[in-house]
């Protein structure tokens, strides 16, 4: 009889045994997730109870490797077969970024207090951030090419924000050997407006900010939406010109990039709009006066912020009929304190100013009551 007992005892412990370790597994399993992320291409986010897993699909143009970044949240229990990635705890609470671009996102989610480090603050525009720099609550790091890594290491960041221009990142590399939490941000690679917009979600995750960032966005995603519903109701497509002069080259932005999808969703006759591409296309002088030399408008010449300075530099900018009926449009007037162009800094967080600024210069009266901002008319 106590042979039974024992063997029958023996049996229910084993079944308990395999019980926990089935139980275990299932804990650990990680259930099929929808990616939060619509329209960015290079940005994929998954949530799960205690946890996030964000991938940057597309570090940098052409990119063969992707990064998978685990945000753990208080007592978020993290799955064995993720303990290879890099895991930060969330809500961070500090951080540095190391692009112009990486500051609105802060700014729009009210986190700008966090940041305690930038590479070259005198490039930062944005008159919040702008503030922070100021007051020396932003301590300068370097340069995005060398990361001062001693001042780093100092201050402790919660996370660095950086980027790759390729997958050499010696830098990078030495400040993770170090201990430090870097992730890269892909923002720069995308190619559509709203594409680049939606990178404010890969923030918000960071900050525990997830709701906030995507009603942040949807708000963008309407105006933006709700403009181009309005200027698809033109017939007419002015003609446009883009680019200037560069070292004997004329470089004028392809079919598929960023600055020819909004000329193009601005209901435009981009005339190089059928190119393909996503970077600029370098043409002779000659090849851009017979297509251009009757464009209407004009737009994005160049850093230039005057006719007269478009002249003294080259003489041949007059031969084109947009210059001589003053109908030429720079983003390069708008400038922050330190002399850094808005336009590079917060059109990518704001593609529906972007847009109604070229439906005012090109379509004005289906945006009376807009006052152009990224754009001005060069006199």
């Amino acid at each position: 009889m106590k042979f039974v007992q024992n063997t029958a005892f023996c049996f229910l412990a084993f079944l308990l045994f395999i019980q926990c370790k089935e139980g275990t597994k299932k804990e650990n399993k990680i259930v099929t997730s929808k990616n939060e992320i619509q329209y960015a291409k290079g940005l994929e986010i998954y949530k799960y109870q205690g946890f996030s897993i964000v991938k940057v699909t597309n570090p940098w143009p052409q990119a063969k490797e992707n990064f998978t970044y685990i945000l753990q949240e208080k007592n978020g229990i993290i799955p064995d077969s993720l303990k290879q990635f890099t895991t930060i705890q969330i809500p961070i609470k500090s951080i540095v970024v190391t692009s112009t671009t990486h500051i609105p996102a802060l700014e729009l989610l009210g986190v700008e207090n966090t940041l305690i480090g930038f590479p070259n603050t005198d490039y930062v525009s944005s008159e919040k951030t702008r503030k922070l720099i100021d007051a020396r609550k932003v301590r300068e790091v370097g340069s995005n090419e060398s990361l001062n890594t001693e001042v780093l290491i100092d201050m402790k960041p919660d996370v660095i924000v950086s980027f790759g221009l390729n997958n050499s990142n010696p830098t990078l590399d030495n400040l993770r050997k170090s201990g430090l939490k870097v992730i890269l941000n892909g923002d720069w690679t995308e190619h559509t407006p709203l594409g680049k917009a939606e990178w404010i979600k890969f923030f918000g995750t960071l900050y525990g900010l997830d709701s906030k960032a995507n009603f942040v966005f949807s708000e963008i995603e309407k105006e933006y939406n709700t403009t181009l519903v309005l200027a698809k109701k033109i017939s007419a497509k002015p003609t446009v010109l883009c680019g200037s002069m560069y070292q004997n080259q004329w470089n004028v932005p392809q079919g598929e990039s960023w600055a020819s999808l909004f000329l193009k969703d601005a209901q435009s006759d981009y005339l190089w709009a059928t190119t393909k591409g996503t970077g600029s296309l370098p043409l002779p002088f000659e090849v851009i006066l017979e297509k251009a030399q009757n464009a209407d408008f004009w737009i994005a010449p160049g850093d230039f912020s005057s006719l007269k300075q478009m002249s003294d530099s080259n003489p041949h900018y007059k031969e084109f009929a947009s210059f001589k009926n003053k109908k030429v449009y720079s983003y390069a007037l708008n400038k922050g304190a330190k002399g850094g162009i808005l336009y590079f800094e917060l059109s990518p967080s704001h593609p529906d100013w972007v847009l109604k600024d070229l439906i005012k210069i090109l379509h004005p009266e289906l945006l009376p009551k807009h006052q152009l901002f990224f754009f001005k008319k060069l006199e």
